[in-house]
């Protein structure tokens, strides 16, 4: 009965119950979708890099090192040097190795210097390996791979010259020495979208007249000179690392750290990114504590609404009391209806995230690579849902409160 008179006021006044029941909707959608990019950002930070055990590099911070190696953001603060890198390389527990060189630039896209096994060891959202989307890995000494991102931003195509700039922010470029796209790769979500990657060698090839970070004046060796160069480097930025076991990841870490030969730093991927989350908590807790403001609002905004019906639904709730409805029965109606509002708002708002999760996820990932997953509801979100469904009733009871204490002849005296 008391369900019936709910829904039947409801409809009554179903311009202003949709209006509010369409606040709640995208209030709630707007804070599962704040929860939804915050997990997700996490995630594709985890994912950036999977399946590398070790990340080395000189003694610095661990969320610098993993900041410049992995997501091309920041400087090294030294190199490892090539004889470290080999003796750590010839370890026994090391399974596999991939050297990293970073310092130049091109048209503001970092520039890395690695091996071809880069391609085969580099593993991304659970083991996930690059891919071509057109062209093959470099086989020449100028040959050159580039990322999704640098191929769209700069219109580049199979063949198309590149020159290297020298630092990040240098107006000085390699001019006498241009690389060919030999490859272009798959969208990843990764930094190496944003990466031009070249041999080893040829960063060394490069820099071959170049001495402290300055071109040598009046010294121009040919390119056929320099294709018969040994081309060894002499240091490297980073490393990544790969152990036979997992019980020996630790023990190869402390020895690293322990390196006498020069101050070396190894990380393990997945704790500094914790370490990383941990400086930026602050302002996720920022954006969570936005979103629930939000959600509040829309609540206070139901309560306002309900306040401002009470006199027009006066005679209503006087001919219910003189009907003998107890006053329970009239707190019970308006909870019921302020909980129903909430109810279908919840779920309209549940609705438009994953409508608006269907659209927007290719679009994220594609400009900002940030996988948004779809998935059915997880129980911090339904708790969430419940939490409004609960608060909707507990705003209601103050104007509900107030409907039943309205005395019977104040009702009855108020004109239609």
């Amino acid at each position: 009965m008391i369900l019936r008179l709910a829904f039947g006021s409801l409809i009554a006044r179903a311009l202003t119950v949709g209006m509010t029941i369409l606040a709640i909707a995208l209030s709630v959608a707007l804070f599962l979708g704040v929860e939804k990019v915050r997990t997700g950002a996490k995630a594709s930070f985890a994912d950036t890099i999977s399946g590398t055990d070790l990340i080395v590099g000189a003694r610095s911070g661990s969320v610098q090192l993993l900041l410049y190696s992995v997501f091309r953001i920041g400087n090294a603060t030294n190199n490892l040097t090539w004889e470290s890198y080999q003796d750590i390389a010839a370890r026994p527990e090391v399974d596999w190795i991939v050297p990293i060189s970073l310092g130049d630039s091109h048209r503001q896209f970092r520039v890395m210097g690695t091996t071809t096994a880069f391609f085969d060891r580099y593993k991304y959202r659970s083991g996930q390996s690059l891919a071509m989307s057109d062209g093959v890995v470099m086989s020449d000494l100028f040959d050159t791979v580039i990322g999704a991102d640098v191929a769209a931003t700069l219109g580049y195509k199979i063949g198309d010259p590149i020159v290297v700039a020298h630092g990040l922010a240098s107006f000085t470029e390699h001019e006498d020495q241009p690389f060919r796209v030999s490859g272009i790769l798959e969208k990843t979500g990764t930094p190496v979208d944003r990466t031009v990657i070249v041999s080893l060698k040829a960063i060394e090839a490069i820099h071959v007249d170049w001495k402290s970070g300055a071109k040598i004046p009046g010294k121009s060796t040919s390119v056929d000179v320099i294709r018969k160069m040994k081309l060894e480097p002499q240091a490297v930025t980073a490393a990544l690392v790969g152990v036979k076991g997992r019980l020996q990841v630790f023990g190869l870490q402390r020895s690293i750290n322990e390196y006498k030969q020069e101050p070396l730093l190894a990380i393990l991927p997945g704790v500094a990114l914790q370490e990383l989350w941990q400086i930026v908590g602050i302002a996720e807790i920022a954006l969570i504590g936005v979103s629930a403001m939000v959600v509040i609002t829309a609540l206070i905004g139901m309560m306002a609404t309900i306040f401002s019906s009470l006199n027009e639904r006066r005679r209503e709730m006087a001919i219910f009391r003189a009907m003998g409805a107890r006053p329970r029965v009239i707190l019970g109606l308006l909870i019921l209806e302020a909980t129903l509002m909430a109810a279908i708002g919840a779920i309209l708002g549940l609705a438009l995230l994953y409508i608006g999760l269907f659209i927007a996820q290719p679009l994220v990932d594609s400009a900002f690579g940030l996988w948004l997953p779809i998935e059915a509801p997880s129980i911090r979100e339904l708790w969430v849902l419940v939490g409004v469904i609960v608060a909707s009733a507990i705003v209601s009871l103050v104007p509900a409160l107030r409907a039943y204490r309205l005395s019977l002849a104040d009702g009855m005296m108020v004109k239609i």
